[in-house]
């Protein structure tokens, strides 16, 4: 298999020179781990996983660092710099990530967090990003469930909701109504479609459906009742704010969590909390 850059390639140590080890592939071809990330205890024919990229000098190199973003994936990273070139992203790597003015959906600036998507120019042969994200969404082919465990990246917030890449491909929308937990752009986490409409757009939750969430909803009271000597002092006349914050569930779920839990005779439920039986 041919050197790729922008991912991740297992190649073979060659030899080692002064400006550090080279390694390849069966076709023949080579390039270079600098110096600075040669492990100690690395040898020639030694194999060692590293991702590909071009430097500063436009030559191919190869590093053990582990990029925020590989090529055909989206991610959120904050914008370091701008010049007459475009705007440059931190992606994790010395030389930073360009996005191109023409692959800019609005003007970059400095210190902001932008969800965009690595590509190879083919021209150039260099990787570059784009935030103009809805080019590189899959829109037409929806492969995905109803109560589908998925991956998501939570990308901005609207005055709908919070918008995600759903498993790196397709986009979603989690409702504010829907939110019972704190995060933040960039972060990356579970979730389950919950609806996928007509006009190919994907409602997502990241509890489970059905009863099962109530499920999860009951094993986290006891788990925080176990971890707090037996008492949580939250009732069913809580406030939905203060649920949220303490359990990351709604007002509804823990209601039907707790009354499942007297049900089984787990918890015994005062006027100033919950007990553990």
């Amino acid at each position: 298999m041919m050197i790729e850059v922008g991912k991740n390639n297992v190649l073979t140590a060659l030899r080692m020179t002064s400006v550090g080890m080279y390694l390849g592939n069966d076709e023949g071809e080579e390039v270079l781990l600098p110096n600075k990330y040669v492990p100690d205890d690395f040898n020639v024919d030694d194999s060692i996983d590293v991702f590909i990229y071009k430097d500063s000098e436009d030559r191919i190199i190869a590093t053990n660092l582990e990029p925020k973003i590989k090529l055909n994936e989206f991610a959120c990273l904050i914008c370091k710099d701008v010049n007459n070139i475009g705007a440059f992203l931190d992606w994790g790597l010395e030389k930073d990530l360009l996005v191109p003015f023409r692959e800019q959906g609005k003007k970059m600036e400095v210190g902001k967090r932008y969800p965009v998507y690595l590509y190879l120019d083919e021209r150039t042969g260099r990787l570059a990003a784009s935030s103009k994200i809805e080019s590189f969404i899959e829109k037409q082919n929806i492969r995905l469930e109803v109560g589908e465990k998925v991956n998501l990246l939570i990308c901005y917030t609207s005055d709908l909701g919070v918008n995600v890449i759903i498993n790196n491909t397709y986009k979603g929308i989690i409702y504010h109504n829907d939110l019972f937990t704190y995060i933040s752009i960039g972060d990356k986490v579970e979730g389950y479609i919950k609806n996928i409409r007509e006009e190919g757009k994907i409602d997502v939750t990241l509890q489970k459906l059905g009863y099962s969430q109530i499920e999860d909803a009951a094993e986290k009271i006891l788990s925080k009742l176990r971890a707090s000597a037996g008492v949580l002092k939250l009732t069913d006349k809580s406030d939905s704010e203060e649920i949220m914050f303490r359990l990351q569930m709604s007002k509804k779920n823990f209601k039907k969590a707790i009354g499942g839990l007297y049900k089984q005779g787990l918890i015994r439920l005062e006027e100033d909390g919950i007990y553990l039986v």
